[in-house]
Protein backbone atom coordinates (compact mmCIF):
# COMPACT_ATOMS: atom_id res chain seq x y z
CA UNK A 1 0.00 0.00 0.00
CA UNK A 2 1.06 3.55 -0.85
CA UNK A 3 1.52 6.19 1.82
CA UNK A 4 -1.60 7.90 0.28
CA UNK A 5 -3.66 4.87 -1.03
CA UNK A 6 -6.31 3.75 1.83
CA UNK A 7 -7.73 0.56 1.68
CA UNK A 8 -11.43 0.78 2.94
CA UNK A 9 -11.54 -2.84 3.40
CA UNK A 10 -9.75 -6.00 2.31
CA UNK A 11 -9.84 -7.20 -0.71
CA UNK A 12 -11.03 -3.55 -1.63
CA UNK A 13 -9.65 -1.56 -4.45
CA UNK A 14 -6.68 0.64 -3.23
CA UNK A 15 -7.11 4.38 -4.03
CA UNK A 16 -3.74 6.32 -5.58
CA UNK A 17 -3.52 9.59 -7.07
CA UNK A 18 -3.38 10.77 -10.19
CA UNK A 19 0.36 11.83 -10.28
CA UNK A 20 1.55 8.49 -8.28
CA UNK A 21 -0.28 6.62 -10.90
CA UNK A 22 1.19 8.49 -13.73
CA UNK A 23 4.91 7.91 -11.81
CA UNK A 24 4.02 3.96 -11.44
CA UNK A 25 1.81 2.78 -13.74
CA UNK A 26 3.78 0.00 -15.32
CA UNK A 27 5.12 -1.42 -12.02
CA UNK A 28 1.33 -1.01 -10.95
CA UNK A 29 -0.24 -2.72 -13.80
CA UNK A 30 2.07 -5.57 -13.38
CA UNK A 31 0.72 -6.16 -10.15
CA UNK A 32 -2.06 -5.92 -11.15
CA UNK A 33 -1.28 -8.76 -13.83
CA UNK A 34 0.44 -10.93 -11.22
CA UNK A 35 -1.75 -10.40 -8.25
CA UNK A 36 -4.69 -9.15 -9.23
CA UNK A 37 -5.08 -6.00 -7.41
CA UNK A 38 -7.31 -3.11 -8.30
CA UNK A 39 -6.79 0.38 -7.89
CA UNK A 40 -8.61 3.39 -7.91
CA UNK A 41 -6.99 6.42 -9.65
CA UNK A 42 -8.35 9.85 -7.97
CA UNK A 43 -7.99 13.02 -9.08
CA UNK A 44 -8.80 16.22 -6.23
CA UNK A 45 -9.96 13.46 -4.24
CA UNK A 46 -12.78 12.05 -6.60
CA UNK A 47 -12.56 8.54 -8.49
CA UNK A 48 -11.68 9.10 -12.30
CA UNK A 49 -10.60 5.64 -13.51
CA UNK A 50 -10.21 1.93 -12.20
CA UNK A 51 -7.74 -0.37 -12.66
CA UNK A 52 -8.82 -4.23 -12.68
CA UNK A 53 -7.14 -7.10 -14.39
CA UNK A 54 -8.60 -8.50 -17.25
CA UNK A 55 -10.63 -11.77 -17.27
CA UNK A 56 -10.63 -13.59 -20.28
CA UNK A 57 -14.36 -14.98 -20.85
CA UNK A 58 -14.54 -18.39 -22.49
CA UNK A 59 -15.15 -18.36 -26.58
CA UNK A 60 -18.13 -19.47 -27.67
CA UNK A 61 -17.76 -21.56 -31.10
CA UNK A 62 -19.41 -19.38 -34.14
CA UNK A 63 -21.26 -22.70 -35.47
CA UNK A 64 -23.93 -23.25 -33.76
CA UNK A 65 -23.91 -20.13 -31.14
CA UNK A 66 -27.89 -19.30 -32.05
CA UNK A 67 -28.67 -23.27 -31.49
CA UNK A 68 -31.83 -23.47 -29.68
CA UNK A 69 -32.95 -19.35 -29.98
CA UNK A 70 -35.44 -20.07 -32.66
CA UNK A 71 -38.61 -21.19 -30.81
CA UNK A 72 -40.68 -22.88 -33.94
CA UNK A 73 -41.12 -21.92 -37.13
CA UNK A 74 -42.57 -24.69 -39.45
CA UNK A 75 -42.81 -23.51 -42.53
CA UNK A 76 -39.69 -20.80 -43.18
CA UNK A 77 -40.51 -20.46 -47.41
CA UNK A 78 -43.90 -19.08 -46.81
CA UNK A 79 -44.38 -15.59 -47.67
CA UNK A 80 -44.37 -13.38 -44.47
CA UNK A 81 -47.51 -11.02 -44.33
CA UNK A 82 -47.59 -7.44 -44.29
CA UNK A 83 -46.51 -4.62 -46.38
CA UNK A 84 -42.98 -3.48 -46.78
CA UNK A 85 -41.08 -1.40 -48.15
CA UNK A 86 -39.57 -3.33 -51.09
CA UNK A 87 -43.22 -3.90 -52.46
CA UNK A 88 -44.02 -0.79 -52.86
CA UNK A 89 -43.17 1.51 -55.72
Amino acid sequence: MTKRGRRATPGAAEQIGAAEFKARCLELMDRVRETGAEYIVTKHGMAVAKLVPVRDRARQPLFGALHGTVLEYERPFDPVEGDYDVNRE
